[in-house]
C-alpha cells in the first residue's frame, strides 16, 4: 500500500514538473526560437526516476522498531538518519490519513515531542491498526509515573 501512495504522490510533483517544462519550453519555443524537446527531453530521465526507481529506494530505506523506552525510525536513501524519540519526551499523537493513503488503506502516525530539533516524526504506511494500537501503547506509556 504505502508504495503505491509514495509512487502517486511522485506521480502528482510529475505531472506538475510536466506542466511547468512544458510552458518554459513553449516560452523558449516562441521567444527564443529553441528547438522543441529541449527541455522536455532531458527532464524525462529525472521524472522516469522520480515515479518508478525513487519511490521503491526511499520505501525499503525505511524502518521503525519501538523499545521499551524509546521509538527508533530509520530513513534516507543517500543520507541515512537515525531518530531515537524517547517515548517520555512524546505531548500529542496523532493518526493522519489523506485520500491516497486511505484508498491504499494506510495511514500515519504523528509524533510531536517536547523541545527537540526534530519535534514531528511521522511513520507512514502503517495499517490502521497498527497505527491505533501504536498510538494506544504509547498513550499508556507515557500516562505511567516515571519509577
Amino acid at each position: 500500500g504505502q508504495l503505491w501512495v509514495m509512487r502517486i504522490h511522485a506521480l502528482v510533483a510529475a505531472l506538475l514538473l510536466i506542466a511547468a517544462a512544458s510552458i518554459a519550453e513553449a516560452i523558449l519555443v516562441q521567444q527564443f526560437g529553441v528547438p522543441r524537446g529541449l527541455v522536455m527531453l532531458p527532464l524525462l530521465p529525472l521524472l522516469l526516476y522520480m515515479v518508478f526507481i525513487s519511490p521503491a529506494r526511499r520505501y525499503r530505506a525505511w524502518g521503525y522498531k519501538m523499545a521499551d523506552a524509546e521509538l527508533q525510525v530509520r530513513r534516507g536513501v543517500w543520507t541515512e538518519v537515525h531518530t531515537i524519540v524517547p517515548l517520555d519526551r512524546v505531548q500529542h499523537i496523532d493518526i493522519s490519513q489523506g485520500p491516497i493513503d486511505r484508498t491504499f488503506g494506510v495511514c500515519r502516525l504523528v509524533l510531536h515531542t517536547a523541545g527537540t530539533m526534530h519535534s514531528l516524526v511521522v511513520l507512514p504506511g502503517l495499517a490502521r491498526e497498527t497505527a491505533e494500537r501504536m498510538r494506544d501503547e504509547i498513550r499508556a506509556r507515557i500516562g505511567r509515573e516515571p519509577e
